[in-house]
């Protein structure tokens, strides 16, 4: 058994544990769990895509690309169609840019087949290695922040305000209220060490949302789905994704907007991934200096996946930064990437209970998972500026802007900058020269 779970998995019996591996994708899974729901929301504003095929189609392509991860490349990371790729597909390429959704999938399949040749020629490899260290350790600190902030926001915690454009909402009532009580729980067994605290903590906190009422509809915050008979909804057949799957357009490819779509999809998905295995991987204690062992592995099941998911009809499919959740529960290796795509599975004929934990019950494990995650900072040097002043801005930026993407770019072009100014040009490489130029032309041009 051991035999088998080292090669199919990177799973090593002195070093990891196989409960420890399993509850650590049961915790990932928790976690990215709403796309499920998110997904057929957002692609509902279009034309012939059913929501159930849609439903179908994220969990299948969460499936496939997070098995890949898991099998191929080993490692702790869990895929699924991404937020902000989901929103850019539909909002802006069908809606705003007045194109079929049979048009956008095609650039999600072209951008895939363009990131696979990116990846066999180890160009997104070389990207990654010409980032300093500096940065890396704060592209990890940064995701913190941002998985933290995302977890206060959708928890309502953190809220909409029209003089300060975010303030505290109400968190003695409803979401919030029952955020902040799994917060101090989760937060307690973390400290005392409890094995699985954090997926113990969702689950708890999961309960107390079935007590507590949101004030504005009276309802409880955890809602379980009812059969018409009022009994409680556990099963479902998941519908057929017939009418989405390899639905794609080929007359327009060569045209100038198809070219600017498939840019912008590679652009969010190469540096979102990017930042979130680096980040993730820096919380592991994985990244030694500059090296991410196994990286063209991860950036492959990623690529796969994107592939596999356009065939599939969803959007975008990439690494999932909530996979720090699974890594701050102790998972190491592909067992918890391969346990999280069992759950997967499960939530095709199980959808109603797993769409019954609602968002005040994962707040608080981003939240935690974001407090683990700011260990790196403690190595930056803070007082050296050239190195700080970037550091801080990638972090910075990305819980403000809402964006991981934009937190690297910002940061890559400070670093140049802050040391091209100090005449410290011998610490810039010439890659770094490059990624700064490419950064800068996009934000003037796109």
């Amino acid at each position: 058994m051991a035999d088998f779970l080292n090669k199919a998995f990177g799973f090593e019996a002195g070093r990891h544990n196989v409960r420890t591996e399993i509850v650590a994708g049961i915790t990932t899974f928790l976690t990215m769990a709403y796309i499920l729901a998110v997904n057929p929301s957002i692609f509902s504003a279009l034309d012939g895509m059913p929501g159930g095929a849609v439903f179908t189609a994220t969990a299948l392509a969460a499936i496939i690309g997070t098995l890949v991860m898991a099998i191929y490349a080993k490692k702790p990371f869990a895929l699924a169609p991404g937020m902000g790729l989901n929103a850019f597909f539909v909002y802006t390429v069908c809606l705003k840019m007045g194109y079929s959704w049979q048009f956008a999938l095609t650039a999600v399949l072209l951008e895939g087949i363009i990131f696979i040749i990116l990846t066999v020629t180890k160009v997104r490899t070389w990207l990654l290695d010409a980032i300093p260290d500096t940065l890396k350790k704060a592209i990890g600190a940064g995701i913190g922040l941002f998985i933290a902030s995302i977890g206060m926001q959708n928890a309502g915690i953190i809220v909409h305000s029209d003089s300060t454009l975010v303030t505290l909402g109400k968190i003695t009532e409803g979401t919030a209220l029952v955020a902040m009580l799994g917060l101090m729980i989760t937060a307690g067994l973390v400290i005392l060490k409890v094995r699985g605290s954090i997926l113990i903590g969702i689950l708890i906190t999961t309960l107390i949302g079935l007590i507590v009422k949101d004030p504005a509809t009276g309802i409880a915050v955890t809602q379980l789905a009812r059969t018409g008979s009022g009994a409680v909804d556990l099963l479902s057949l998941p519908d057929s994704i017939a009418p989405i799957f390899c639905q794609f357009e080929w007359h327009n490819i060569f045209s100038k907007d198809m070219l600017v779509v498939i840019f912008t999809f590679l652009f969010l998905d190469m540096f979102c991934t990017m930042g979130t295995i680096i980040g993730v991987l820096q919380t592991a204690n994985l990244v030694e200096g500059d090296e991410v062992q196994g990286i063209e592995k991860m950036f492959m099941a990623d690529s796969i996946a994107t592939v596999c998911g356009a065939c599939l009809g969803t959007s975008t499919t990439t690494t999932y930064v909530e996979s720090a959740t699974g890594v701050g529960a102790g998972g190491r290796t592909g067992l918890t990437a391969f346990s999280t795509a069992v759950c997967f599975a499960l939530a095709l004929f199980f959808s109603p209970i797993f769409l019954a934990i609602p968002s005040a019950a994962t707040a608080p494990a981003l939240i935690i998972v974001g407090v683990m995650m700011m260990s790196p900072v403690a190595h930056i040097h803070w007082d050296d500026y050239c190195r700080s002043i970037p550091a801080f801005l990638t972090m910075i930026l990305m819980p403000v802007a809402c964006s991981i993407s934009d937190g690297i770019l910002i940061g890559v072009i400070a670093y140049v900058a802050t040391h091209a100014i100090s005449g410290r040009f011998k610490e810039i490489s010439i890659p770094m020269w490059i990624l700064a130029v490419l950064f800068v032309l996009r934000y003037i041009f796109i």
